[in-house]
């Protein structure tokens, strides 16, 4: 169970929302395929590894769509939006019965999660006893 994973210099993990393109033949000719979503799984360690995304379609309806990473199709990935800081799990199945919404508080609480490891952290004044001398 792996939470991040690198695909062609391009660092993304379970939780992140990416862009992922993908060439597909039509006949003869051949085009790029956009698929937008959110990583909910990463299967495997090495070769067979494979990316869940899944993503709200019209009407509400759910699309989940499984790539392997090492597949010659993938042309590139883009991390749209992080959210991996806000993720407690390897796994995001419980996502699936989430609304659009709720999903969204993933996102949020890795924002606010990065905000505060960017504070600076104030130096903290420790008071010195001094030890008194005794007569």
């Amino acid at each position: 169970m792996s939470l991040r994973i690198l695909h062609n210099e391009t660092e993304f993990g379970v939780g992140d929302r990416i862009r992922l393109h993908q060439k597909v033949k039509d006949g003869e000719k051949e085009r790029t395929q956009i698929f937008e979503g959110m990583v909910i799984a990463i299967k495997n360690r090495k070769e067979g590894r494979t990316v869940t995304l899944r993503r709200i379609g019209a009407g509400n309806i759910g699309i989940e769509r499984i790539f392997p990473t090492e597949s010659p199709f993938l042309e590139k990935i883009e991390v749209v939006k992080k959210g991996t800081s806000g993720v407690r799990h390897a796994k995001l199945y419980y996502t699936r019965e989430k609304s659009p919404r709720e999903v969204d508080e993933i996102f949020a609480r890795a924002a606010s999660r990065e905000e505060v490891q960017k504070e600076v952290k104030k130096p903290s004044r420790k008071r010195v006893k001094y030890a008194r001398k005794k007569r």
